[in-house]
Protein backbone atom coordinates (compact mmCIF):
# COMPACT_ATOMS: atom_id res chain seq x y z
CA UNK A 1 0.00 0.00 0.00
CA UNK A 2 1.04 3.46 -0.85
CA UNK A 3 0.51 6.78 -0.16
CA UNK A 4 -0.39 8.94 -3.38
CA UNK A 5 0.09 12.68 -3.48
CA UNK A 6 -0.15 15.38 -5.89
CA UNK A 7 2.49 18.70 -5.57
CA UNK A 8 2.66 21.30 -8.05
CA UNK A 9 4.66 20.55 -11.27
CA UNK A 10 6.01 24.12 -11.64
CA UNK A 11 5.22 27.11 -9.63
CA UNK A 12 6.22 29.00 -6.12
CA UNK A 13 4.53 25.75 -4.27
CA UNK A 14 6.72 22.91 -6.51
CA UNK A 15 10.30 23.70 -4.35
CA UNK A 16 8.92 24.06 -1.21
CA UNK A 17 6.63 20.87 -1.29
CA UNK A 18 9.48 19.17 -2.29
CA UNK A 19 11.66 20.71 0.17
CA UNK A 20 9.14 19.98 2.87
CA UNK A 21 9.21 15.88 1.87
CA UNK A 22 13.22 16.11 2.20
CA UNK A 23 13.06 17.79 5.37
CA UNK A 24 10.42 14.92 6.33
CA UNK A 25 13.22 12.39 5.56
CA UNK A 26 11.44 11.71 2.29
CA UNK A 27 13.67 11.18 -0.60
CA UNK A 28 12.20 12.15 -4.16
CA UNK A 29 13.81 12.10 -7.45
CA UNK A 30 12.11 14.26 -8.88
CA UNK A 31 13.38 14.49 -12.53
CA UNK A 32 13.03 17.02 -15.13
CA UNK A 33 9.47 16.79 -17.21
CA UNK A 34 8.71 13.65 -14.84
CA UNK A 35 5.05 13.46 -13.47
CA UNK A 36 5.23 10.59 -11.49
CA UNK A 37 7.62 9.30 -9.20
CA UNK A 38 8.58 7.20 -6.05
CA UNK A 39 9.86 7.80 -2.81
CA UNK A 40 12.93 5.69 -1.86
CA UNK A 41 12.50 5.10 1.77
CA UNK A 42 8.60 5.65 2.23
CA UNK A 43 5.74 4.23 0.92
CA UNK A 44 4.89 7.84 -1.15
CA UNK A 45 3.84 7.50 -4.77
CA UNK A 46 3.96 11.77 -6.34
CA UNK A 47 2.05 12.80 -8.75
CA UNK A 48 2.93 16.48 -10.28
CA UNK A 49 -0.19 18.19 -11.91
CA UNK A 50 -1.29 22.13 -12.27
CA UNK A 51 -2.26 23.42 -8.87
CA UNK A 52 -6.06 23.93 -10.08
CA UNK A 53 -6.75 20.19 -11.17
CA UNK A 54 -5.46 18.98 -7.58
CA UNK A 55 -8.73 19.63 -5.63
CA UNK A 56 -10.34 17.62 -8.61
CA UNK A 57 -7.86 14.43 -8.22
CA UNK A 58 -8.02 14.63 -4.54
CA UNK A 59 -11.94 14.53 -4.89
CA UNK A 60 -12.11 11.64 -7.18
CA UNK A 61 -9.18 9.21 -5.26
CA UNK A 62 -6.89 9.18 -7.65
CA UNK A 63 -4.29 10.82 -5.11
CA UNK A 64 -4.84 10.47 -1.61
CA UNK A 65 -3.89 13.42 -0.26
CA UNK A 66 -2.14 16.70 -1.87
CA UNK A 67 0.21 19.98 -1.45
CA UNK A 68 -1.71 23.15 -2.94
CA UNK A 69 -2.84 26.46 -2.11
CA UNK A 70 -5.83 27.02 0.29
CA UNK A 71 -7.25 29.77 -2.40
CA UNK A 72 -7.07 26.70 -5.03
CA UNK A 73 -9.21 24.67 -2.45
CA UNK A 74 -11.66 27.35 -1.26
CA UNK A 75 -11.99 28.59 -5.15
CA UNK A 76 -12.28 24.84 -6.82
CA UNK A 77 -14.70 23.77 -4.04
CA UNK A 78 -14.24 20.02 -4.23
CA UNK A 79 -14.98 17.50 -1.39
CA UNK A 80 -11.54 17.41 0.70
CA UNK A 81 -10.55 17.86 3.98
CA UNK A 82 -7.68 20.52 4.55
CA UNK A 83 -5.78 18.00 7.10
CA UNK A 84 -2.88 20.86 7.67
CA UNK A 85 -1.61 24.03 7.39
CA UNK A 86 1.55 24.23 6.19
CA UNK A 87 3.31 27.42 6.61
CA UNK A 88 4.94 28.31 3.33
CA UNK A 89 3.50 29.95 0.28
CA UNK A 90 1.69 32.51 2.03
CA UNK A 91 -0.05 35.52 0.03
CA UNK A 92 -3.55 36.92 0.25
CA UNK A 93 -6.48 37.44 -1.94
CA UNK A 94 -7.05 41.30 -2.53
CA UNK A 95 -9.03 43.78 -4.42
CA UNK A 96 -7.15 46.81 -6.05
CA UNK A 97 -8.13 49.65 -7.87
CA UNK A 98 -6.21 52.27 -9.91
CA UNK A 99 -4.36 54.71 -7.47
CA UNK A 100 -6.19 57.72 -9.01
CA UNK A 101 -9.61 56.17 -7.59
CA UNK A 102 -10.82 57.85 -4.19
CA UNK A 103 -11.65 54.41 -2.67
CA UNK A 104 -12.94 54.51 1.32
CA UNK A 105 -14.93 51.41 1.68
CA UNK A 106 -16.02 48.17 0.50
CA UNK A 107 -19.23 50.09 -0.58
CA UNK A 108 -17.45 51.66 -3.08
CA UNK A 109 -17.51 48.05 -5.09
CA UNK A 110 -21.59 48.60 -5.60
CA UNK A 111 -22.14 48.31 -9.05
CA UNK A 112 -18.50 47.89 -10.35
CA UNK A 113 -16.99 45.44 -12.81
CA UNK A 114 -14.22 43.55 -10.96
CA UNK A 115 -11.76 41.31 -12.88
CA UNK A 116 -10.85 38.05 -10.94
CA UNK A 117 -9.89 34.12 -11.50
CA UNK A 118 -11.46 33.94 -8.65
CA UNK A 119 -14.68 34.05 -8.88
CA UNK A 120 -16.60 31.86 -6.73
CA UNK A 121 -14.18 33.47 -3.63
CA UNK A 122 -14.74 36.90 -5.16
CA UNK A 123 -18.84 36.29 -5.34
CA UNK A 124 -18.95 35.00 -1.66
CA UNK A 125 -17.33 38.08 -0.28
CA UNK A 126 -19.69 40.23 -1.98
CA UNK A 127 -22.36 38.72 -0.83
CA UNK A 128 -20.78 38.62 2.53
CA UNK A 129 -20.66 42.26 2.19
CA UNK A 130 -23.81 43.06 0.84
CA UNK A 131 -22.74 44.31 -2.50
CA UNK A 132 -23.68 43.50 -6.18
CA UNK A 133 -20.95 43.84 -8.51
CA UNK A 134 -20.05 42.46 -12.36
CA UNK A 135 -17.32 39.99 -12.16
CA UNK A 136 -15.23 39.29 -15.02
CA UNK A 137 -13.06 36.12 -15.26
CA UNK A 138 -10.09 36.03 -16.54
CA UNK A 139 -6.95 33.74 -16.31
CA UNK A 140 -3.97 35.45 -16.54
CA UNK A 141 -2.60 39.03 -16.43
CA UNK A 142 -5.64 40.58 -14.48
CA UNK A 143 -3.41 43.57 -13.06
CA UNK A 144 -4.19 44.94 -16.96
CA UNK A 145 -7.63 44.99 -16.71
CA UNK A 146 -8.66 48.36 -15.10
CA UNK A 147 -5.85 49.92 -17.55
CA UNK A 148 -7.45 48.85 -20.35
CA UNK A 149 -11.15 49.54 -19.63
CA UNK A 150 -12.54 46.11 -19.39
CA UNK A 151 -13.15 46.48 -14.59
CA UNK A 152 -13.24 49.28 -12.39
CA UNK A 153 -11.00 46.76 -9.95
CA UNK A 154 -9.64 43.72 -9.65
CA UNK A 155 -9.23 40.63 -7.03
CA UNK A 156 -5.52 38.92 -7.08
CA UNK A 157 -2.88 37.11 -5.27
CA UNK A 158 -0.70 39.52 -3.84
CA UNK A 159 2.54 38.88 -1.95
CA UNK A 160 4.67 42.04 -2.09
CA UNK A 161 2.23 44.34 -3.94
CA UNK A 162 5.34 44.97 -6.27
CA UNK A 163 3.09 44.21 -9.47
CA UNK A 164 -0.08 46.23 -8.24
CA UNK A 165 2.33 49.24 -7.47
CA UNK A 166 3.80 48.73 -10.94
CA UNK A 167 1.00 48.72 -13.01
CA UNK A 168 -0.66 51.65 -11.25
CA UNK A 169 -3.18 49.99 -8.90
CA UNK A 170 -3.66 49.66 -4.96
CA UNK A 171 -4.19 47.59 -2.86
CA UNK A 172 -7.78 48.02 -1.00
CA UNK A 173 -9.47 45.35 0.56
CA UNK A 174 -8.23 41.57 1.73
CA UNK A 175 -10.66 38.71 0.68
CA UNK A 176 -8.78 36.06 1.63
CA UNK A 177 -5.25 35.19 3.73
CA UNK A 178 -3.91 32.21 1.86
CA UNK A 179 -0.93 29.45 2.32
CA UNK A 180 -0.35 26.07 1.00
CA UNK A 181 -2.25 23.19 2.75
CA UNK A 182 -2.32 19.64 2.94
CA UNK A 183 -5.25 18.31 1.99
CA UNK A 184 -7.08 14.81 1.88
CA UNK A 185 -9.39 12.83 -0.07
CA UNK A 186 -12.70 12.09 2.37
CA UNK A 187 -12.41 8.26 1.91
CA UNK A 188 -9.20 7.05 2.52
CA UNK A 189 -8.76 3.43 3.51
CA UNK A 190 -7.19 2.69 7.32
CA UNK A 191 -4.14 1.86 5.53
CA UNK A 192 -3.65 5.19 3.89
CA UNK A 193 -4.95 7.45 6.69
CA UNK A 194 -2.49 5.04 8.97
CA UNK A 195 0.37 6.82 6.75
CA UNK A 196 -0.97 10.04 6.49
CA UNK A 197 -0.46 10.13 10.13
CA UNK A 198 2.84 8.70 10.24
CA UNK A 199 3.68 11.78 7.21
CA UNK A 200 2.12 14.51 9.46
CA UNK A 201 3.46 13.96 12.49
CA UNK A 202 6.92 14.23 10.54
CA UNK A 203 5.24 17.11 8.90
CA UNK A 204 4.51 18.68 12.65
CA UNK A 205 7.67 17.80 13.93
CA UNK A 206 9.35 19.93 11.39
CA UNK A 207 7.42 22.78 11.73
CA UNK A 208 7.58 22.86 15.29
CA UNK A 209 11.32 23.08 14.91
CA UNK A 210 11.10 26.23 12.25
CA UNK A 211 9.00 27.72 15.03
CA UNK A 212 11.13 27.21 17.26
CA UNK A 213 14.61 27.79 18.63
CA UNK A 214 17.24 26.12 21.37
CA UNK A 215 18.80 28.30 23.61
CA UNK A 216 22.28 27.68 26.09
CA UNK A 217 23.43 30.45 28.33
CA UNK A 218 25.14 30.58 31.88
CA UNK A 219 23.80 32.06 34.66
CA UNK A 220 24.90 33.25 37.80
CA UNK A 221 23.04 30.67 40.74
CA UNK A 222 21.79 33.80 42.90
CA UNK A 223 19.64 34.95 39.37
CA UNK A 224 19.03 31.29 39.23
CA UNK A 225 15.15 31.29 39.60
CA UNK A 226 14.51 34.85 38.16
CA UNK A 227 16.09 33.29 34.71
CA UNK A 228 14.10 29.96 34.50
CA UNK A 229 11.05 32.28 34.97
CA UNK A 230 11.96 33.69 31.97
CA UNK A 231 12.38 30.64 29.95
CA UNK A 232 9.40 28.00 30.06
CA UNK A 233 10.93 25.41 27.61
CA UNK A 234 8.92 22.60 26.60
CA UNK A 235 8.36 21.55 29.89
CA UNK A 236 11.01 22.78 32.12
CA UNK A 237 14.63 24.60 31.43
CA UNK A 238 17.35 22.33 32.27
CA UNK A 239 19.68 23.50 34.31
CA UNK A 240 23.42 21.88 34.51
CA UNK A 241 25.88 23.14 37.58
CA UNK A 242 29.41 24.52 35.22
CA UNK A 243 32.89 23.59 36.08
CA UNK A 244 32.97 27.52 37.97
CA UNK A 245 31.90 27.56 41.40
CA UNK A 246 28.21 30.05 41.63
CA UNK A 247 27.44 29.38 37.86
CA UNK A 248 25.06 27.32 36.21
CA UNK A 249 24.50 26.08 32.33
CA UNK A 250 20.81 26.88 31.06
CA UNK A 251 19.29 25.28 28.38
CA UNK A 252 15.57 25.58 26.79
CA UNK A 253 13.50 25.96 23.49
CA UNK A 254 12.17 29.41 22.61
CA UNK A 255 9.29 30.67 20.35
CA UNK A 256 10.60 32.77 17.42
CA UNK A 257 7.44 34.71 18.00
CA UNK A 258 8.73 35.95 21.78
CA UNK A 259 12.36 35.04 20.87
CA UNK A 260 14.67 38.62 21.16
CA UNK A 261 12.00 40.41 24.20
CA UNK A 262 12.99 37.15 26.20
CA UNK A 263 16.82 37.60 25.15
CA UNK A 264 16.20 40.98 25.87
CA UNK A 265 14.92 40.04 29.51
CA UNK A 266 17.97 37.23 30.00
CA UNK A 267 20.19 39.77 29.66
CA UNK A 268 18.77 42.54 31.81
CA UNK A 269 18.38 39.39 34.70
CA UNK A 270 22.61 38.77 34.73
CA UNK A 271 22.33 35.84 31.64
CA UNK A 272 25.68 35.30 30.01
CA UNK A 273 27.20 33.60 27.02
CA UNK A 274 24.02 32.85 25.46
CA UNK A 275 23.65 30.38 22.24
CA UNK A 276 21.04 30.58 19.80
CA UNK A 277 20.73 27.51 17.97
CA UNK A 278 18.41 26.19 15.08
CA UNK A 279 16.69 23.13 15.80
CA UNK A 280 16.21 20.51 12.82
CA UNK A 281 13.35 18.08 14.49
CA UNK A 282 11.24 19.12 17.11
CA UNK A 283 9.17 15.84 18.83
CA UNK A 284 6.97 16.70 21.59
Amino acid sequence: MKLKIAIQKSGRLHDDSIKLLKECGIDINNGVNKLKTEATNFPLEVFFLRDDDIPQYIEDGVADIGIVGENVVLEKQKQVNIVQKLGFGKCRLSMAVEKSVDYTSVKDLQNKRIATSYPVIVEDFLQQNGITAEIHEISGSVEIAPGIGLADAICDLVSSGSTLFMNGLKEVETVLKSEAVLAACHSLKPEQQLLLDKLLFRIQAVRKAKNNKYILLNAPNDKLNEIIGLLPGMKSPTVLPLAEAGWSSVHSVLNENDFWDIIESLKEAGAQGILVVPIEKMVI
